[in-house]
């Protein structure tokens, strides 16, 4: 990424935290943009997240060494990352059908990771997140090592997290990143 496409990213970003306060009540837009520059590497994966419809924002304040952690932001699981499988193994699997990739597969490429269970559950406190769709989660190895894995969404008012087979995939199933700058 050059320089004028950092500077218009950065923008892009500086305008959804603006937007959306109540995700950083006691965060410095300031503080923000310093880590930014100060991790290009994760400056691109915050563009990959974007890129793929995922509108990233930081959620919460900073952690004990100062990071921040940005997720999906977009009211439904990202459009560029959905109709995936849940990780490798499961698309290598599957015979017939097969998705484009995998959600887990994806997430590395781009440098994120999926969500866990807990940071959903953090996230759907700042808005109404996947009313129409669901988001695979990362999942405990003990229910990977049985063919599940998680994912969420939001119905009759409440956040709700569920199993699947990691060989399905939907058109309304996607995946949300966590990436701490």
């Amino acid at each position: 990424m050059d320089a004028k496409q950092r500077d218009t990213f950065i923008e892009v970003l500086k305008q959804r935290f603006a937007d959306h306060p109540h995700r950083h009540a006691t965060v410095d837009w300031a503080a923000v943009q310093a880590r930014l520059q100060a991790h290009p590497g994760k400056l691109k994966t915050l563009l990959e997240m974007e890129n793929t419809g995922g509108e990233p924002d930081v959620i919460g304040a900073a952690d004990a060494h100062g990071a921040y952690l940005f997720c999906d932001g977009a009211t439904e699981s990202p459009q560029g990352r959905r109709s995936l499988c849940f990780d490798e193994p499961a698309l290598m699997a599957r015979k017939e059908n097969r998705p484009e990739g995998s959600a887990l597969g994806m997430a590395q490429r781009m440098g994120a990771e999926l969500l866990t269970e807990a940071q959903y559950a953090e996230l759907q406190r700042f808005g109404e997140f996947d009313l129409k769709t669901s988001s695979w989660l990362a999942t405990p190895p003990e229910i990977r090592a049985r063919g599940g894995a998680l994912f969420g969404d939001r119905r009759y008012g409440r956040v709700f997290t569920y199993h699947n087979g990691v060989q399905s995939y939907y058109a309304a199933r996607g995946f949300r990143c966590a990436l701490s700058v």
